[in-house]
């Protein structure tokens, strides 16, 4: 699998970044399959949070097989630096290792919550103190919605963030508006020499009803190959993203590895004529769950 450089951390990262939301709620048996996938297709880098269910204890009784061969960051959702503190504790202790390589400020989208984690007493001091007491290698920033680029561009204003995670796929791009963010988001993170991820690469809209769900993904994800690999072609299209997190159902991962493989066959242009014909194909941040 293609790896690109994780900024000035120097890593270099699969492009296909294992979102570990999709371990969220299943057993450990069908985490394990959906991890061995992940490494036989040479994913390096996984990415979990606190918040996502069960995944960080999925994870967990593998670090002792793999830990030295992985890229390994978790997020903290609190606000607060005393509460921050302690959710980053016991996310070593369920994932079994006494040191993530980054710790992320977890779902910062505008510029309120962003005032909470970079205040005085926020959760960016116990992010800060994690490091640099040695159990986390970097300190990066997360966030989903339509204010998402520009609340990372001033996050970047305010601290160093080693990393940025943000939303980006072909639709949210031809909003002019948030592609206007997006690009300076990119050029303030390549001026600081910092890592860009994304999200999102495989949404497709907000789900049509509210019941029904046949993946566990909060929004609809595309589920056909040629569109995952449309969409998969075109955002790593894009230089300066590192690599992009995979979808929140492991039924979705082999498709998206397979998208990999398949993304240096396909032009950008087929892609974005294949996803500009997609059906019902919108910002998954129109309604986001509470």
């Amino acid at each position: 699998m293609q790896q690109r450089r994780l900024g000035r951390l120097g890593h270099l990262s699969s492009v296909l970044i294992y979102g570990a939301a999709a371990l969220g709620e299943v057993d450990q048996d069908t985490a394990d399959a959906s991890i061995q996938l992940a490494l036989d297709a040479g994913i390096n880098h996984f990415d979990t949070a606190a918040s996502y269910g069960e995944a960080e204890l999925r994870l967990g009784p593998w670090m002792p097989a793999i830990r030295d061969r992985i890229f390994l960051a978790t997020k903290t959702g609190l606000r607060r630096s005393d509460d921050a503190w302690a959710q980053i504790n016991h996310s070593l202790e369920r994932l079994q290792t006494d040191r993530v390589d980054l710790i992320q400020l977890h779902s910062v989208g505008d510029l309120h919550e962003l005032d909470l984690v970079t205040g005085p007493g926020g959760a960016l001091e116990a992010a800060v103190r994690a490091r640099d007491e040695g159990l986390a290698g970097a300190v990066g920033i997360t966030g989903h919605g339509h204010e998402a680029p520009a609340t990372h561009r001033e996050a970047l204003r305010r601290f160093p963030f080693d990393t940025v995670l943000t939303p980006l796929n072909y639709v949210l791009a031809q909003d002019p508006a948030y592609r206007g963010d997006y690009e300076a988001l990119a050029a303030d993170v390549a001026a600081q020499d910092a890592g860009l991820m994304t999200i999102k690469t495989v949404s497709r809209r907000n789900w049509p009803e509210p019941a029904g769900h046949q993946f566990s993904t909060w929004y609809e994800p595309f589920d056909d190959q040629q569109r995952i690999t449309a969409a998969v072609t075109w955002v790593l299209s894009h230089p300066e993203v590192t690599g992009i997190a995979t979808a929140g159902d492991v039924r979705l991962l082999p498709l998206i590895i397979e998208a990999e493989k398949r993304a240096g066959a396909m032009s950008v242009a087929d892609a974005e004529q294949v996803l500009a014909g997609a059906p019902a194909y919108s910002s998954p941040f129109i309604a986001m769950p509470l």
